[in-house]
């Protein structure tokens, strides 16, 4: 899987683009210079990351005041993006959009980032990252479909009800180790047949008895039939 392509600096961007686009599409919410409202949280000291991460995923804008903003295709191209998350960045220090080497599959062990990730993760995102339900309408998303630049920038921004896994929580490295877990969970074949989305033994359960005993129980019925 290809590290993704959100590398650029804020000094190949274009900070004033990047303005122009904050104040005709974000600053309704978030307040002139991302002060923040009373609707929307302040962006200064978000960090580049922080913004991109929503952008890229749709999830900024949102489409109505929800529990949670949902993934959605990007309502920008990747340079708007990145022209935003540059001017987002001279507001206050924050965490940086990673470079490919940061990110590369590659240069992780799958292994170690499997013990980091049931440890720090599997609560919320299941074991495989395939998701789950939170509280109050939230859940934690699948992470089949993430980008390893998601990956990274949600570790080190924290949006919705995740916490933030700065480098003392997990190195550099920690992060790319559960970067490679996941690009292996990702393209991995299921050897033992359907996975049923992976989702844990309550799915598992449910279909021993609908179709395991469910089906028994309807050959009782045929043999009890053609006795009678």
């Amino acid at each position: 899987m290809a590290p993704g392509t959100a590398t650029a600096t804020a000094g190949s961007s274009n900070v004033q683009e990047g303005e122009a686009l904050f104040e005709a599409n974000c600053a309704t919410c978030h307040g002139v210079d991302g002060a923040g409202t009373d609707i929307a949280p302040s962006l200064t000291g978000v960090g580049a990351a922080s913004v991109h991460f929503q952008m890229i995923t749709g999830r900024m804008p949102m489409a109505n005041n929800s529990p949670q903003a949902e993934v959605k295709p990007a309502q920008f191209s990747e340079e708007q993006i990145m022209d935003v998350a540059a001017y987002v960045a001279t507001l206050g220090p924050g965490p940086a959009i990673p470079t490919q080497d940061m990110v590369d599959p590659a240069g992780g062990d799958p292994a170690s980032g499997m013990e980091l990730f049931r440890t720090n993760c599997s609560m919320c995102h299941n074991a495989v990252g395939a998701g789950g339900a939170l509280s109050e309408g939230k859940v934690a998303p699948s992470l089949m479909d993430s980008t390893p630049v998601e990956i990274y920038e949600a570790m080190v921004t924290g949006p919705q009800s995740m916490p933030v896994f700065n480098d003392a929580n997990i190195t550099p490295q920690g992060k790319q180790d559960i970067i490679a877990y996941i690009d292996h969970q990702q393209n991995a074949e299921s050897v033992g047949g359907n996975n049923l989305g992976s989702v844990g033994p309550v799915v598992e359960g449910l279909w021993i008895w609908i179709i395991g005993i469910g089906g028994l129980c309807l050959i009782a019925v045929w043999i009890g039939a053609k006795k009678s």
